[in-house]
């Protein structure tokens, strides 16, 4: 079985391998039934969704209305306004058959214009607050993609108290000494907040390119 390890503040003992769907908006329905069930039999107690995901969120509700719900879900919205996030967390909810998710997450937020959009007034995190106070979402994090990422996210938890973080972490990024200490800056920001730190991208090898793409992977 899979190790599990405290979800930071959260009070989720999470897998240490959590569940990313982003696949699952190009596998058909049987297919993700196969990943989740695998991945559940192996102690995996955690799916990451986006409405962005193509029908990622479709499959999952499909299964969860069959089979309940034995993992802490998470999903994302990618909209950086309060209103369009709204919308689309409703969407997300029915497209989960879900009356609440664990975690919301603020998608990629890395463009700055971005992110002052984002967590300015009448920003996201206004909706993810408000989604939060009314039941609908129990906690909010911030993922991102790309090089300046642990320092946008360090930024990220000067101006809002994220439960959780979610940034590209490998051997071959490692080596990048400027990247390197901005990691290692954002978790012992995120270690004295007991913030939750969920990494990508760790076993990557290399983009599909020209090839004939084999898997529902990037």
């Amino acid at each position: 079985m899979i190790s599990t390890h405290t979800f930071g503040r959260t009070g989720h003992t999470s897998s240490r391998v959590i569940l990313g769907a982003a696949a699952f908006g190009q596998t058909t329905q049987a297919e993700t039934d196969a990943a989740i069930e695998l991945a559940v039999s192996y102690g995996v107690n955690h799916i990451d969704a986006a409405a962005s995901y193509g029908d990622a969120e479709v499959r999952i509700g499909n299964w969860i209305g069959r089979h309940g719900r034995p993992f802490f879900l998470a999903t994302k919205t990618g909209e950086r306004t309060a209103a369009k996030a709204r919308v689309e967390l409703h969407r997300s909810l029915e497209r989960l058959r879900v009356d609440h998710v664990d975690l919301l997450q603020l998608h990629n937020l890395a463009d700055p214009g971005e992110w002052e959009t984002a967590l300015g007034p009448g920003g996201v995190s206004e909706a993810a607050i408000e989604a939060r106070d009314h039941g609908l979402v129990r906690f909010i994090g911030v993922t991102g993609h790309g090089w300046s990422i642990p320092t946008m996210h360090a930024h990220a938890l000067e101006r809002f108290d994220f439960d959780s973080v979610l940034l590209p972490y490998s051997y071959v990024m490692m080596q990048n000494a400027e990247y390197r200490a901005a990691c290692e800056a954002l978790l012992t920001v995120c270690n004295s907040r007991n913030v939750a730190v969920q990494t990508i991208k760790s076993l990557v090898h290399t983009p599909w390119g020209d090839r004939p793409r084999t898997r529902a992977t990037w």
